[in-house]
């Protein structure tokens, strides 16, 4: 198990952290409204918002591994000045873009993948700053508080997006990117995040581990836990197929319930306000005292509220916002305590490289499970895809209690640590 000696007044520091991320989400999250907005309204072309999405995505499925290995070399918070002040540059290249009239769909695409292989390297310095900063009982909470903030970034962002459109300029919204993200380097220029002390970094340079030996280290670390190779292989099964079934939701509501953009606009607001509560109860309770039982109901609660959508009758309309609600809301419960786990469990020194390996492996078939799911749709209709998905969230959630190396996932250790990823005790 991961061993961190945190202080007793570990929250002041914590949170000025937490609260430097937190103001630069809202600035990310404005901003990348207007984005997919503009270009929405001068291409008119699907494919030209696919291709956003993946610009966005694949920097951080892709170069996940590799941001995570130079995190666990670098110091940690100058990792995350670095990335909020790597996106506050590409923000203000993109605002005297469009200022001078010369933006183009491609800037846009160069701004969002440098955007995503930011958040790559924050993502992973943050996650694994939080466990040397939170004390252990703590992390569940901690996590819940993380959704909570995404989830109502994802319901106050169009409304206040639009909202800045309509009295400013999409360069103004770039500017106040620039600002939060600033914002954020100042806070984190306050305080200290402790470091996990690696000898073999301060051996003789030449037997010093290189990149790709810390790299093979973090493979190797989660392909050889079968434990948590087997969570991953479960979440990008249930990536597969559920993250295509939420893509095609507007095909849900035109072909099926007749609908329009209102039915669309409910079912994504009942979607994020599900996120939020359940965000919130993840915060206030923390989960079960063993948090894979808490993800295990989660992944039955939220197949039952799938099924509800996918079976929806086309006048039961108000069926599928329940279901949407209810399927939003436990998903926190899921993917929470999965984090606090691999906080808790793997050491500090090497969780950088093993929670981005771990993210790109869950999200690795996505790209297969969208290629399947459009032709699949036009064959047999949307509604089997979502009772699809339904069922392998419910038959994932009832094989976790028949496996106990899942069940007892927290319990595990990891594979025995080579030399190049020795364990040390973070520096106080």
């Amino acid at each position: 198990m991961a061993t961190t000696e945190v202080a007793p007044n570990w929250w002041p520091r914590f949170f000025t952290v937490w609260a430097s991320q937190a103001v630069s989400i809202v600035g990310s999250s404005v901003a990348g409204f207007a984005l997919v907005w503009w270009l929405t309204t001068t291409t008119g072309s699907a494919t030209v918002l696919v291709a956003s999405a993946l610009a966005t995505t694949l920097p951080q499925v892709l170069l996940g591994p590799v941001a995570g290995a130079l995190v666990d070399r670098l110091d940690r918070r100058a990792v995350m000045m670095a990335a909020d002040a790597a996106v506050a540059l590409v923000s203000a290249w993109l605002a005297y873009l469009f200022w001078s009239s010369q933006a183009q769909s491609w800037h846009v695409f160069v701004i969002m993948a440098a955007r995503g292989l930011g958040g790559a390297f924050h993502f992973a310095a943050m996650q694994a700053s939080t466990t040397l900063m939170v004390p252990g009982r703590h992390l569940s909470r901690v996590a819940g508080l993380n959704q909570t903030v995404q989830a109502s970034m994802a319901v106050l962002s169009p409304p206040l997006g639009a909202l800045l459109l309509s009295i400013t300029s999409i360069a103004s919204i770039m500017v106040l990117d620039v600002a939060t993200a600033a914002i954020a380097v100042a806070l984190l220029a306050c305080v200290t995040v402790p470091q996990p002390l690696r000898e073999d970094l301060a051996a003789p340079v030449a037997l010093r581990p290189t990149l790709l030996s810390d790299l093979r280290a973090g493979m190797r670390y989660v392909l050889e836990w079968r434990a948590l190779g087997l969570l991953m292989a479960t979440a990008a099964l249930l990536n597969a197929v559920i993250n295509p079934a939420m893509w095609l939701l507007p095909l849900l509501v035109t072909d099926h319930f007749a609908g329009g953009p209102g039915h669309l606009a409910t079912l994504e607001s009942a979607f994020s306000l599900g996120m939020v509560g359940g965000g919130l109860l993840l915060a206030a309770w923390g989960g079960f005292r063993r948090r894979m039982l808490t993800v295990l109901l989660g992944l039955l609660v939220a197949g039952m509220f799938l099924l509800t959508v996918g079976l929806a009758p086309s006048q039961r309309f108000w069926l599928a916002v329940v279901g949407m609600a209810g399927f939003a809301f436990v998903n926190p419960l899921i993917n929470g305590p999965i984090v606090a786990i691999l906080q808790a469990t793997v050491d500090p020194a090497i969780q950088g490289r093993v929670m981005t390996f771990a993210l790109s492996l869950a999200h690795a078939a996505t790209p297969l499970g969208l290629m399947i799911s459009g032709p699949l749709a036009d064959a047999v209709g949307v509604r089997p895809i979502y009772v699809a998905g339904a069922t392998v969230c419910l038959a994932c959630g009832l094989t976790g209690f028949l496996v106990p190396e899942l069940l007892r996932f927290e319990d595990g250790s990891g594979p025995p640590p080579g030399d190049e990823q020795a364990a040390d005790r973070p520096s106080p």
